[in-house]
This record gives structure tokens, sequence and C-alpha cells, in this order.
């Protein structure tokens, strides 16, 4: 069974991002939703039977945490497309941003 969680720091400020809405398209199409906690953390997807192996969409809609926090956004929303494997146990996205760049991994 994949499970999959999230985590959105801000590099320029050096702690999470909070309230950042997400969006998960899943490969059949349809779509999930969420909104990171205080931590900067998802995982609650509301997914019993864990995710079935695919391509994954996660989108983050970062443009107001950027534009209320740093007074500015290059990103309107990132997109991460990934591919999770069958029985490939957790997949972790975290998401590292500041109004100018990103970078992303699969963490653990």
């Amino acid at each position: 069974m994949n499970t999959l969680s999230s985590h959105v720091l801000d590099t320029t400020l050096g702690r999470p991002a909070k309230g950042i809405a997400l969006t998960l398209t899943r490969p059949d199409g349809s779509t999930l939703s969420g909104e990171t906690d205080s931590d900067g953390r998802f995982n609650n997807w509301g997914v019993e039977d864990g995710f079935a192996a695919g391509v994954y969409t996660l989108r983050f809609h970062c443009k107001p945490y950027l534009i209320e926090t740093h007074g500015s956004s290059f990103y309107p929303h990132i997109d991460i497309t990934f591919e999770l494997d069958e029985n490939g146990g957790h997949y972790h996205v975290p998401l590292l941003i500041s109004p100018f760049g990103f970078s992303s991994y699969r963490g653990s």
C-alpha cells in the first residue's frame, strides 16, 4: 500500500509554510485537496486503501502565501509530477519555496 505526505518550507524565512492549498491529481484524473498545517505538513488525503501505482501531480497553490508573506510571487502555483510504484511504501514530496525559486525531492 502506498501512502503520501508533503511538507512545505519557506527557505527565505527558514520556517514551515502554513496554509498552502494543495491539489493532488490522480492517474484517473480525479482530484483530492488539502491545506498545509501550522508545521507546513499535509498527509490527510482521506484515502483508506492507499494510492495505486501511477503518475500523480501535486499542485501547490503558493501565490497567496507568497504574496501575504513576502509581497510578491513569481509562481502562481507549482506542479510536481511523480510516479508511484506498486507497493512502493511511503512517498513524501517536500517543497522548498521562496518568492523566486523552489526545489523538491523524494523525502522519507
